[in-house]
């Protein structure tokens, strides 16, 4: 799904790149959107070619390490599909590796370009709630049975939610406001048959400020996604990023159009400017996820700093170590 939904199509997209290799164990079907491609059936074969610079590593979580630092030891730049890794101490061996190769190294924290996001970065920065106290993220879905046929609900290290859709959300907060004092999580298993965590809820906390990450596969109703409080007012957005069902649709991020959502989906601002009461829609920012490919280009070409930086994503797997060790222990754990 990564490579077919986001990975192929942006890198497609953009001018700077060529979509060269596909590696597939056993079927073709990548050919059948990308007649050029050259499908290979073994990591050697991507290895092996000379003329790949850039290796994108969308395995199952457990793989990360091993084929990114196979693809560096080849003298490659990599991407890595969240999550970075299992574990910090895998993400620091590969973020040593790089520097030693002197190959970029980033990871696809896609969701830094969702136009919502971008919004509440905005908000923030132009203060427009004040002095932030509470800001809660969701990443619901409803999905009461148990997928089939997937490595993703089979029990193992680097399986559930937390590592799947928690390493995005996270990665907002860090990017927000940087490392918390203490973390209290609760991480558990709420389907039944279940076999991996889905369900989650985190407490950051920071100096006057508390953030709030939650994730279920048991929300048929949503609420809003986003929810930030301050002392002169507070911002609330409801809906999704539409940049994904878009590249589902196969639709094409060069379009005009690209990444708006309707008025309908616009956040809602209610707060005080000087002595003014202000209330009313916010137009959201239009996300851009090929913006993560625009900044890959640069940091290769023409050595501009990464915008997803290894050491960022590093703490974002700290995190989620942490969280599992707050849960495990039912208290909030230090940072």
């Amino acid at each position: 799904m990564s490579g077919e939904v986001f990975h192929g199509p942006l890198l497609n997209a953009h001018p700077g790149f060529t979509l060269s290799t596909v590696l597939q164990r056993s079927s073709s079907q990548a050919k059948e959107r990308y007649p050029a491609v050259n499908i290979v059936r073994t990591l050697n074969d991507v290895l092996n070619d000379k003329s790949i610079e850039l290796v994108v590593v969308n395995t199952p979580n457990d793989t990360h390490e091993p084929y990114a630092t196979q693809a560096l030891e080849a003298g490659k730049h990599v991407i890595v599909e969240k999550p970075f890794t299992i574990t910090s101490a895998e993400a620091n061996r590969l973020m040593a590796l790089a520097t030693k190769t002197g190959k970029t190294l980033t990871v696809f924290q896609s969701r830094r370009w969702d136009g919502d996001f971008l919004t509440v970065k905005q908000v923030l920065e132009n203060k427009l709630v004040g002095t932030p106290v509470e800001f809660e993220l969701h990443y619901d879905r409803f999905r009461n049975y148990i997928e089939a046929n997937t490595w993703k609900e089979e029990p193992g290290a680097g399986k559930g939610i937390l590592y799947n859709l928690g390493s995005h959300m996270l990665d907002q907060v860090l990017v927000l406001f940087g490392m918390p004092k203490e973390v209290d999580a609760r991480v558990g298993i709420q389907r039944p048959g279940g076999k991996v965590d889905d369900y989650y809820d985190i407490r950051l906390h920071y100096e006057g400020l508390q953030a709030i990450v939650k994730s279920s596969y048991l929300v048929r109703e949503q609420g809003p996604r986003y929810s930030l409080h301050g002392v002169d007012g507070s911002y609330i957005k409801y809906g999704i990023d539409p940049q994904e069902q878009a590249l589902k649709e196969g639709k094409s991020p060069k379009s005009t159009s690209w990444g708006y959502e309707g008025k309908e989906w616009w956040g809602k601002l209610n707060t005080k400017v000087g002595t003014l009461h202000v209330e009313g829609q916010v137009e959201t920012i239009a996300g851009n996820y090929l913006g993560f490919y625009e900044n890959v280009y640069g940091a290769i070409r023409e050595g501009k700093p990464l915008a997803v930086k290894p050491e960022e994503s590093c703490d974002v797997i700290r995190l989620i170590e942490a969280c599992y060790e707050s849960s495990r222990l039912r208290k909030a754990v230090a940072l």
